[in-house]
């Protein structure tokens, strides 16, 4: 089963980002895009039609040289409402989440990044320099009467232990008050490397667990683009996919389910 197919949906957010190089134009050390303004105003041009909706986001506050690879406007489907897309200095999204569709996301995805190729002044070459998948999930854990520890072995099939004789004098809790804990593995379908981050968090006000799968490729990874754009989503599709059902096989994937 996917994500989608779940009764009891576990997906917060569904996001493709796209990164782009930046040239320091003064020799000063300081990167900077000077195209990015212009291909900004191009490139609203181009999305307004399916996300008419334009809000301005905390870092536009800033200069671009303070706020690299950081969205600084955001473009919506319609009021409050997703999928999304968000812009910067060097970078590009495109989120979604409740009505989340792998199809329609990865469609989103191609034709943004194609937009944005177009919108960019022909006379220089964009540098693309990284592309990823990120997905965020969630499950309701109060650790602050549960051992997210145990919740990860018990349930995640996941093992991450400290000495037990850390706590026998009694004086520490053997029960985390936050827990974060992330890996990264090279793989090669995408070429590129995937991460699994689990962290406490909350979702809908309550405590849960939050756990990420990230795929990315950069540099000499990436594929040609914009022509290798839907071949390298699907591969790190697939991927995700299974690292997400073995994850959950078992209780979790029951509960999901609504057995």
């Amino acid at each position: 089963m996917k994500h989608k197919e779940f009764k009891n949906n576990s997906l917060i957010e569904a996001q493709v980002e796209i990164r782009w190089g930046q040239a320091d134009q003064s020799g000063s050390g300081i990167k900077t895009d000077p195209y990015y303004k212009m291909t900004l105003g191009r490139f609203y041009e181009r999305v307004m039609e399916t996300y008419p909706v334009h809000e301005i986001l905390p870092a536009s506050k800033f200069p671009e040289t303070m706020v690299y690879h950081t969205a600084q406007h955001l473009f919506r489907v319609g009021n409050g409402k997703w999928p999304a897309i968000q812009i910067g200095p060097g970078i590009l999204s495109v989120h979604t989440r409740e009505e989340y569709l792998w199809e329609d996301l990865a469609t989103k995805a191609q034709d943004a990044l194609s937009q944005l190729l177009d919108a960019y002044p022909k006379m220089v070459e964009m540098r693309i320099e990284m592309i990823r998948l990120h997905y965020i999930d969630a499950v309701n854990l109060d650790f602050n009467r549960e051992n997210v520890l145990q919740f990860l072995h018990e349930k995640f099939k996941t093992n991450i232990e400290l000495p037990p004789s850390l706590f026998l004098d009694g004086h520490v809790s053997s029960r985390p008050k936050s827990f974060s804990w992330e890996a990264t593995f090279e793989e090669d379908q995408p070429e590129g490397s995937i991460t699994i981050r689990f962290s406490t968090g909350e979702r809908d006000a309550r405590p849960a667990l939050l756990w990420e799968t990230i795929v990315e490729s950069s540099g000499r990874q990436l594929p040609p683009l914009p022509s290798g754009m839907g071949h390298w989503l699907n591969q790190a599709h697939a991927l995700t996919e299974d690292w997400f059902i073995k994850f959950i096989e078992g209780d979790l994937e029951r509960d999901f389910a609504g057995a």
